[in-house]
């Protein structure tokens, strides 16, 4: 059964003639009588009583209501795809890692709004793990998280560079580490750790490194907000590690400190001497046709080259 099909058969019924059917779809007459030909072969009935005037069967009457049904269908379906194609997207869902939501992506909304007012742009802050996922599952259009090559190296994906930041300690303004410029990993294996919650790159990122030099990692508390790490933190000795730009509105806090973290002591030739983390945008292929998603790709990119330090 083919759409050209189903149009023949509705024209002649609208029109009770195979010549006015033919002119209204833009074909011969022969061709409109083929079409109903295979359509009455493909059902095992006939749909027309063919004469002067054509009439529906008692199978044409039951057949009509079900093919204007189709037919309207698919003509939605071609127009709200022509509007994709067009930019007429009704909304534009992006997920982030939490310092991108508050520090660097504030900037692209304003000017993607301005851009495209008729787009709902709905924003959600959520962990690495978390925004890859919802993307994959396709319910945002990007992700804006910590990049890991065992989650975003998919065919179907397009993976954007956007910045690498240091990973760094913060603390209370009158802990013991805050003496040091730069904290060795031996003493900073000593204090209890904040940590994100699993599902959060930087979890995953700091067990690593720990494991790596052969030191504990003392985690006592899982949080998912940085307002949460920054209240408990002022309080005693617990410490945690967290990339800079998760530490701007830290800065300015004088209940807070924020140091560096020393090179290893023992230098490895394949290990990195001060910890980083990769922050990546993630799209996927058929997404970049639509131009809203590939001018808020463009508006992501040329920001964050520009403005992250």
């Amino acid at each position: 059964m083919r759409l050209e099909q189903l149009q023949a058969f509705l024209s002649v019924a609208q029109t009770g003639s195979f010549q006015q059917a033919a002119k209204k779809c833009g074909v011969t007459q022969s061709t409109v009588s083929r079409q109903i030909q295979g359509l009455e072969s493909e059902l095992g009935l006939p749909l027309l009583h063919r004469g002067a005037h054509s009439k529906l069967t008692l199978a044409g009457d039951q057949l009509l209501p079900h093919v204007r049904k189709i037919l309207t269908e698919w003509q939605d379906a071609t127009q709200e795809i022509n509007d994709l194609r067009a930019g007429k997207q009704p909304e534009l869902c992006v997920a982030a890692i939490h310092s991108v939501c508050a520090h660097y992506l504030p900037p692209v909304l304003q000017k993607f709004c301005k851009l495209y007012p008729e787009v709902q742009l709905r924003v959600t802050s959520l962990g690495s793990d978390r925004s890859l996922k919802v993307l994959q599952d396709g319910l945002v259009d990007l992700a804006i998280v910590m990049n890991n090559p065992f989650l975003t190296n998919r065919p179907e994906w397009v993976v954007d560079w956007l910045y690498n930041e240091p990973i760094q300690i913060l603390m209370s303004a009158e802990h013991p580490l805050a003496q040091h410029e730069l904290v060795p990993w031996v003493e900073l294996a000593q204090f209890p750790q904040v940590m994100f919650k699993d599902g959060y790159g930087m979890q995953r990122l700091v067990q690593d490194q720990f494991k790596q030099q052969g030191l504990e990692l003392k985690a006592v508390l899982e949080l998912n907000t940085l307002d949460a790490f920054r209240g408990v933190i002022r309080q005693g000795e617990m410490i945690s590690l967290l990339p800079s730009g998760a530490l701007v509105d830290s800065q300015s806090d004088p209940t807070l400190a924020i140091r560096n973290l020393a090179a290893p002591e023992i230098a490895n030739p394949n290990r990195q001497l001060s910890l980083t983390r990769e922050v990546v945008m993630v799209t996927t292929q058929d997404r970049l046709l639509i131009p809203p998603i590939a001018n808020f790709r463009r508006l992501v990119h040329d920001s964050f080259i520009s403005n992250v330090p």
